[in-house]
């Protein structure tokens, strides 16, 4: 890694010019923080992705048409408890009437706020106590890291745990730092993306690049990562750059460019596996790394076949090293491939163990790869032995608990 980035604590509020809010409004959740808010103090050029189902919440409907037709976007307001999707004409409206009142209470323009939602599906949203916990939030603002680790908290539902990620690198002499943070525990399979993210930088940069940096990125992060299969209505990245870091715009795709990508690399891939390993119910961060694949386009394919199979994750969850499933997924991923070939391996902080080599199972040790399959982070290592390509894919293992919090989610 280059010396000059690094992580450091925080998240949205860790580059200069941002400031996070929360509070709490009743949404839906009692005696919890549900709502936060991200203002930058500057018009910050915007970039978003948002999900690939035909069903869009209202929220991202109103964020992709923000983002694709505005240069800049100074704030963005989140709830928790209640997603906004399904709700028609009338949410639509809600989110023009959370836009309206931060320009009241902020004095931002309405087309510059972008708002996001998480929870239940089919409900609408307390207007009245949304547009309160504006106000609250506005006499809130701080750009603490203190401030910023309540926000990531509010935005929470089944999450266990807070998502944040910060770096700190270098862009024309001087410190540029990127920061985000992130919800998403269920409904989360890939392809744009399956959760909520928002990410915040200092950096001086053209909205075009921007745009392309974030595109590009998730293909290898968020894209990479699933829980149980399913693709929520209302998957939101937003990035927001307001250049209070003092650079030189980026207009070209140079060094400075390349330093960028590699920060966003490292916040995303965090945060991407941060909602992974705290899937629904989750014991272990679940990785599968394929190696020597004949094209990316395949090892992804096929790292993603291994961490999407409800059989393997079961295993992973049961510390049991049935290879015969993996394998299994493999062979029906679509990509073609020499079973004969390839080599199989369990690997964590325990160690690493080879299981499966020129078509048959090898003499490994049960008990062995039982104590890997332990560790909170488990990978399986697949070699095909046909190239150069490789591709990475994160999940987690699939327990009782899945179904316990699946069944009454909406009590």
């Amino acid at each position: 890694m280059d010396k000059s980035m690094e992580y450091r604590e925080g998240g949205v509020t860790a580059a200069k010019g941002f400031r996070a809010a929360s509070c709490e409004a009743g949404i839906k959740y009692q005696g919890r923080k549900d709502m936060a808010m991200i203002v930058s103090d500057s018009p910050a050029v915007c970039a978003g992705t948002f999900t690939t189902n035909v069903v869009k919440a209202a929220p991202v409907q109103w964020d992709k048409k923000l983002v694709e037709s505005q240069e800049c976007a100074r704030a963005v307001v989140v709830n928790a408890g209640i997603a906004n999707a399904c709700t028609g004409a009338e949410g639509m409206a809600y989110c023009a009437q959370t836009a309206k009142k931060v320009e009241e209470v902020l004095g931002i323009p309405r087309d510059q706020v972008l708002v996001a939602s998480t929870g239940v599906i089919g409900m609408q949203l307390p207007i009245q106590r949304l547009e309160a916990g504006i106000e609250k939030m506005s006499n809130s603002l701080s750009d603490t890291m203190s401030s910023g680790h309540e926000a990531a908290c509010a935005i929470m539902t089944t999450d266990t745990r807070e998502k944040e990620a910060a770096v700190s690198f270098e862009v024309g002499g001087v410190t540029v730092t990127l920061g985000g943070m992130c919800k998403g525990s269920g409904m989360i399979h890939p392809n744009m993306c399956t959760m909520l993210a928002f990410l915040t930088t200092d950096l001086a940069i053209s909205k075009e690049l921007l745009v392309e940096a974030l595109r590009e990125d998730i293909k290898d992060t968020y894209n990479m990562i699933s829980v149980d299969g399913d693709t929520s209505t209302n998957d939101t990245v937003l990035l927001l750059a307001n250049g209070q870091a003092g650079n030189p715009v980026i207009t070209e795709k140079n060094e400075e460019y390349a330093a960028f990508t590699r920060a966003l690399r490292m916040v995303n891939e965090t945060l991407a596996k941060k909602m992974a390993g705290d899937g629904e119910g989750a014991t272990a961060l679940f990785e599968t790394r394929v190696i020597h694949a004949d094209t990316v386009a395949n090892a992804k394919v096929l790292a993603k076949s291994v961490i999407t199979s409800s059989l393997t994750k079961a295993a992973i969850y049961g510390h049991d090293a049935n290879w015969g499933r993996i394998l299994c997924a493999l062979g029906y991923s679509g990509v073609s491939f020499d079973p004969e070939k390839i080599e199989l391996y369990f690997q964590s902080r325990s160690g690493r163990i080879l299981i499966y080599q020129d078509g048959v199972a090898v003499d490994y040790s049960e008990e062995e790869a039982s104590r890997i399959l332990s560790d909170p982070e488990v990978t399986v290592l697949v070699d095909m032995k046909c190239g150069q390509a490789e591709a990475a894919a994160w999940g987690c293992d699939l327990t009782y608990d899945y179904v316990k919090i699946n069944a009454d989610y909406r009590s």
